[in-house]
């Protein structure tokens, strides 16, 4: 029996979309007073960092039969359903985490984080309150999909039966 391909969007959190608008706002700000001074070569590295953050938005998720497609702005991450144990919706996942490596709320929060509850992890995620924590034998991804419940059911529907 064929499985649909299914689409779930990616919601930004509200703490993303302060962190995105904020520090963009300051480094425009910025780069238009560094226009103005002696420092004006500063202003393209201020600008340089939204612009190489935002490509790292997460824009949805798509369930196939054999992987999980996360669209970012320009190209697609691809995790496959093989090897993958579990798939658990938990809001609090990402609850007192540290990151090690990535991006902690300009435009996504994406990279490598750890906390006491689960460990290291790799979040794919936009909005923290909507994480699915998937389980893979050597590693653990974060994804925050809307209706997590929903797509957690469905990708478990998707695993091979053990």
């Amino acid at each position: 029996m064929a499985v649909a391909m299914t689409l779930y969007k990616a919601p930004w959190s509200l703490s993303v979309i302060l962190v995105t608008w904020i520090t963009t706002g300051v480094l425009c700000i910025g780069s238009a007073v560094a226009v103005t001074q002696p420092f004006w070569f500063i202003a393209p590295l201020l600008m340089a960092i939204p612009l190489g953050a935002a490509p790292f938005t997460i824009r949805s998720y798509t369930l196939t039969t054999d992987a999980i497609l996360v669209r970012r702005l320009f190209w697609t991450t691809r995790l496959p359903l093989d090897g993958l144990q579990s798939a658990v919706p938990d809001p609090e996942a990402m609850s007192h985490s540290t990151r090690t490596a990535g991006n902690g709320g300009l435009f996504s929060l994406t990279g490598y984080f750890s906390n006491p509850k689960i460990g290291d992890y790799r979040a794919l995620v936009m909005n923290p309150k909507l994480a699915v924590v998937l389980k893979y034998a050597n590693e653990i991804i974060l994804l925050s999909p809307e209706f997590p419940e929903r797509f957690a059911a469905n990708l478990t529907q998707r695993l091979p039966k053990q």
